[in-house]
Formats: structure tokens, sequence, C-alpha cells
């Protein structure tokens, strides 16, 4: 696949407009099978944690080096991205950001953009947002289990009787 077209799919992802676009392509290429999974594209792009342990201590979780043009390129569309009311980028910025505060929560965003521009140019497809509830829908018994614990947390009794409709 050429280039015009492959800006012209990521053009499709929320925070990525024809310039940014054109960058990651120009960055990345539009060749996937350079890497085995989009781990490794994740890993060559410096957007995941290194692993610095020694005798059981993790002595650091900074960034790894990476490509840096392409990281700050990926944070400053993750960024715009998180803007779009309703759309699955936004809920996992805000999810992650109540825990791990915003800038890890962004550098989560664009890993997943960057995982998405994977499978896109690898599979020829354009973006599909999963939508702001994706993360509520998953699983019901696990969003059960994370509002009981969240209520004992407040200092509530909980006990689950099922609804008779």
């Amino acid at each position: 696949m050429g280039g015009r077209p492959a800006v012209e799919q990521l053009s499709s992802v929320p925070g990525i407009r024809d310039i940014g676009a054109q960058f990651i392509v120009s960055e990345i290429g539009t060749d996937m099978g350079r890497f085995p999974s989009e781990g490794h594209l994740i890993s060559w792009a410096g957007l995941c944690p290194r692993n610095d342990e020694s005798a059981g201590k993790r002595r650091s979780n900074r960034l790894r080096k990476g490509a840096p043009w392409l990281k700050t390129t990926l944070v400053q569309c993750a960024w715009s991205a998180v803007r779009k009311k309703g759309s699955y980028l936004q809920a996992q910025f805000l999810r992650l950001k109540a825990r791990r505060g915003p800038k890890k929560a962004i550098m989560a965003v664009a890993a997943s953009i960057l995982t998405a521009i994977y499978h896109m140019l690898k599979d020829g497809t354009l973006y599909q947002d999963l939508g702001s509830n994706h993360f509520q829908n998953r699983s019901k018994g696990q969003q059960t289990n994370r509002l009981i614990k969240r209520l004992a947390d407040l200092g509530y009794d909980v006990a689950l009787t099922p609804r008779t409709s």
C-alpha cells in the first residue's frame, strides 16, 4: 500500500489529521511486517515503560527513549483525541486519569492509538470506535465487584439480592 491511502486511513482516527498522519506514516512506514506484534511497535516507539529491576526491586518505570519525534506527535494527537465526546479514547483517558494521573493516562491513550494504527495498516481497515460505554459493557460481574468494593471503601455494607422483574 502506498503512502496516500495510509494517510487517509490514519486520518479516520480521532485526534489525527492530515499532517499528523503524514508524519506518523513517514516515521513507521506502511509495512507492518517489520513488527511481529503491536507490542513490538509500541516498544520501538518508546511508549511502554522500561523493565528496570534488580534484586527483585523495581528501580525505574520511566518510558523508554524510543522514537522521540513519533512519541511527541502521538501524545499531541492523544490530547486532541480525548477531547472528542463519547469516544473510547476519552473514556479510557478519564478512567485511567482517576487512578494514575493525567500524564500516565495520556501515554496509555497514545499507546492505544498506536495499537489501532498498527492493526489499521496491517489489515487495511479504517478506525472503528468502540464507544464511551465500552468499559461498562465489558463484564457485568467485574463491574459489580468494582462497585461493591467502591461502596465498601466509602464505609457501606452491601448485600446483593437479585431483582425480580
